[in-house]
């Protein structure tokens, strides 16, 4: 009984170990990273590594915590800064009904950390598909910074708003295509 534990553990440690090496428990050839894998870089001769983007992706790295002012088929738009939706009874889902009464933060400061909470309209894509957000919902979900978005909240006013992905592979590629345009 001792021996097939041992076996067992043995087993699960060489799987991990050729995992976290991107190799194979095998001597057969190493598996290929596919995009959006850790530790994969792009080396474009002018552009960044896909590895400076993604840390500076990480280190963006906001919690959107608002009300949701927008939906459209790319995304949603947020007034964020509310963060009394990162304690309970809200945070338990990443999205909270509209029935629910919460203030924004009157006097709320963004922090230049990562996991601070968001302040201010923010265009948030790559959400998950459920639940499905409607209008005036809030919303409670780290947000990764890829870019700018422009914002129309009626016809024939524009404002620029800054965006966010919901994933952090997503974020990675759409930062490396702007920066290399």
């Amino acid at each position: 009984m001792f021996e097939r534990v041992l076996v067992s553990l043995m087993a699960a440690g060489a799987i991990t170990l050729a995992q976290n090496n991107g190799g194979s428990p095998s001597n057969g050839p190493a598996a290929t990273p596919s995009p959006g894998q850790r530790g994969q870089t792009i080396k474009d001769g002018a552009g960044p590594t896909s590895e400076q983007v993604r840390t500076r992706c990480i280190e963006g790295r906001r919690y959107i915590a608002g009300r949701v002012l927008q939906v459209n088929r790319d995304g949603i738009v947020v007034d964020s800064g509310y963060s009394k939706l990162l304690s309970p009874p809200f945070n338990r889902s990443w999205l909270v009904s509209n029935t629910v009464s919460v203030n924004r933060d009157a006097s709320a400061v963004e922090e230049n950390k990562p996991d601070a909470v968001c302040s201010g309209l923010v265009f948030l894509s790559n959400i998950p598909k459920r639940p499905a957000v409607k209008n005036y919902d809030y919303v409670v979900i780290h947000g990764y910074p890829a870019g700018k978005y422009a914002y129309v909240p009626v016809a024939g006013v524009e404002k620029t708003i800054r965006r966010f992905s919901a994933s952090l592979v997503r974020a990675v590629e759409l930062n490396l295509t702007l920066e290399r345009k």
